[in-house]
């Protein structure tokens, strides 16, 4: 396996181990009017049991509330090699370890 590979499979398992993740309970403020659906941050609606990815997180809406991860590593979630950085494209939701020499180099692990 090549070394980009290699990255991109040790990324994968980091993502999948290491989550930024929130919860958000839905609030029952009137029992004659229940919630029939989760708001998102901007005041988007979201129906019970849809799925949808918004600013690199990916959201899930249940009668309980909304749960949103996100599918981008952060510094916190992964030890960074002497000499190397992790730059995010939060555009593309994807990341990689370059080195702070030389930007348009991969970060060799």
């Amino acid at each position: 396996m090549n070394s980009l590979g290699a990255f991109l499979c040790l990324l994968g398992l980091i993502a999948l181990s290491h989550c930024d993740c929130f919860f958000e309970e839905l609030v029952l403020k009137d029992l004659n009017n229940p919630p029939t659906a989760c708001v998102d941050k901007d005041g988007g609606r979201h129906a019970f049991g849809s799925e949808w990815v918004k600013d690199c997180y990916e959201c899930s809406c249940t009668q309980n509330g909304m749960s949103c991860c996100s599918i981008v590593p952060s510094l916190g979630m992964m030890e960074i090699p002497n000499g190397c950085e992790l730059v995010v494209n939060k555009k593309g939701c994807s990341a990689k370890l370059v080195l702070k020499a030389d930007k348009t180099k991969e970060c060799p692990i």
